[in-house]
């Protein structure tokens, strides 16, 4: 569904992305992991063409390069940025609506409003509520709702765990892996890689900006390295 081949990504002289290839079937989720500052967003901001960048990226059977952000969504390819990127001003509706933008089907748009407060009760508890006031797991699960909104075949997800308590992140996490099991695919970049790992059916682990191990999560959580460098073991 998503091929990546030789992607490199630079900030002037610095090279953040140095060459990394993976690819992402249909269905499935997979995970980035690594350290802060191994390379995971910035890959991931130059799949959605968000960064200029070398190598190509496939969604899809298309190339992407040359496609216009906003055009992604409309091929199915939303991105949940790390941060969230919601507007603070904005209701929970509003929000929502901006993730529907693309769209023409008004009473499937209204039908999605409902699906998305049955997988996050308390968004439909708090629709009228401005977004800035929401907690942070609330928010995280606004950037979710907002995106699905979209109706997307792929989901890019940045960081969905970052400042959130353990119990908000289990419950964050459940909700994904019930997205994907109604049919969307996602990609995860994640530090927390405990967690990636048990949701994810494979995984590449990155390290200053190369791609180290990759393979099935199941496989990466019982490795020796793996388990020294990243799950504390």
């Amino acid at each position: 569904m998503l091929a990546v081949e030789n992607l490199c990504v630079s900030y002037g002289d610095i090279r953040a992305v140095k060459g990394i290839s993976f690819e992402v079937r249909q269905g499935e989720i997979f995970t980035l992991i690594g350290a802060n500052g191994a390379g995971k967003s910035s890959a991931l901001r130059a799949i959605s063409q968000m960064l200029r960048h070398g190598g190509s990226v496939r969604f899809a059977g298309r190339d992407l390069r040359g496609v216009p952000p906003d055009r992604l969504v409309a091929m199915g390819l939303a991105h949940v940025p790390e941060g969230r990127g919601i507007f603070g001003n904005l209701t929970v509706m509003e929000n929502l609506r901006l993730g529907a933008w693309t769209r023409k089907d008004r009473a499937a748009v209204a039908a999605d409003f409902e699906r998305i407060f049955g997988i996050f009760p308390r968004l439909g508890e708090r629709r009228e509520q401005a977004a800035g006031t929401l907690s942070g797991g609330e928010q995280q699960m606004l950037a979710v709702g907002r995106a699905l909104m979209s109706r997307a075949s792929m989901l890019l997800l940045d960081e969905p765990s970052m400042g959130l308590a353990p119990k908000l992140v289990a419950e964050i996490y459940a909700v994904l892996r019930q997205i994907n099991e109604s049919g969307v695919t996602i990609l995860l970049v994640e530090q927390n890689a405990n967690i990636a790992l048990r949701l994810a059916h494979r995984a590449a682990v990155l390290e200053t900006g190369l791609v180290l191990l990759s393979g099935k999560s199941a496989e990466l959580l019982e490795n020796p390295a793996v388990r020294e460098a990243y799950l504390g073991a």
